[in-house]
């Protein structure tokens, strides 16, 4: 019942420092304000892609507030669109689990899903891109054990399992499955299981549990990210590295937390995450 990954959320002290690298690196454009009761936050809406960056600032006892506590800026929430979102309620609530509703969009909390997850779901709508980012694809949920969280995704959103496709990384040590929401479409959540303790992401999961990681975007403009970040002194890594890249641009760009106000997010260039996805001759050559 999902159809894109639309949007992130991102609890954070203090939203406007948290925003500027969004602006900066990567264009996005604030698109307004307002306030999310149930989360018991203000909440900085900006335009990014064909989605959203939602940045999230406690205003007193609630959530987000506990949340920023618990682990100061970081990846909060993933967003999802859906074409029928009364029919989404409507079928989490005959499996038992009732979300938030307010402002038009659903609040689904780690304590009802079970394992972790926290998303918002919002009515699918057309947008024009903004920035340097043509779209959100995939956000990373790291779970204790993997199989059984992707048979709660499945549950939870009415996904077709058919159409989800195994992932394994020796390099970053991990093993799992992203839950394609359609088979022709990148939009997932990537469900794994981290397997080197001493890594990056095995710390992480260490301290945070089940937990979202980072998010992953497509982007046409790798090579002007990569050379705004160089010139803001911003944190970022870019695989293949310029001195193994043979001529040609790099096929991800990872923009580190400290430069995006909490949240690490990846950027492939177009139809470079069709690699990894179930489909490679889809991967078109890099230029």
């Amino acid at each position: 019942m999902l159809t894109r990954v639309d949007r992130v959320q991102l609890a954070v002290p203090d939203r406007a420092s948290a925003g500027a690298g969004w602006v900066e690196l990567l264009g996005a454009e604030l698109a307004g304000e307002d306030r999310v009761a149930c989360l018991g936050a203000r909440r900085s809406r900006y335009r990014l892609g064909d989605g959203w960056v939602e940045l999230l600032e406690p205003t007193g006892a609630g959530v987000v507030q506990e949340a920023v506590a618990a682990r100061g800026a970081h990846l909060f929430a993933a967003g999802a669109a859906t074409q029928d979102l009364d029919a989404l309620v409507a079928h989490l609530r005959g499996l038992g689990v009732e979300p938030a509703v307010e402002g038009g969009q659903v609040y689904l909390d780690p304590a009802a899903s079970g394992i972790g997850l926290r998303v918002v779901l919002s009515p699918d709508e057309a947008l024009e891109p903004v920035g340097d980012v043509a779209f959100l694809y995939e956000v990373t949920l790291l779970a204790g054990e993997a199989p059984p969280a992707v048979d709660r995704c499945a549950e939870l959103f009415a996904l077709d399992a058919g159409a989800f496709v195994p992932i394994e990384s020796k390099q970053y040590g991990y093993a799992g499955t992203l839950t394609l929401f359609h088979p022709d479409r990148l939009g997932r959540f990537e469900v794994i299981t981290p397997s080197e303790p001493r890594n990056t992401m095995g710390r992480y999961f260490a301290r945070a549990g089940n937990s979202f990681y980072m998010a992953f975007a497509e982007s046409p403009a790798l090579a002007a990210i990569e050379e705004r970040a160089h010139a803001r002194g911003a944190g970022f890594t870019a695989v293949p590295a310029a001195e193994a890249r043979a001529g040609v641009g790099a096929d991800t760009v990872f923009l580190h937390p400290s430069a995006l106000g909490g949240m690490m997010l990846g950027l492939s260039r177009p139809t470079m995450a069709w690699q990894w996805s179930g489909h490679p001759e889809r991967v078109e050559p890099a230029r």
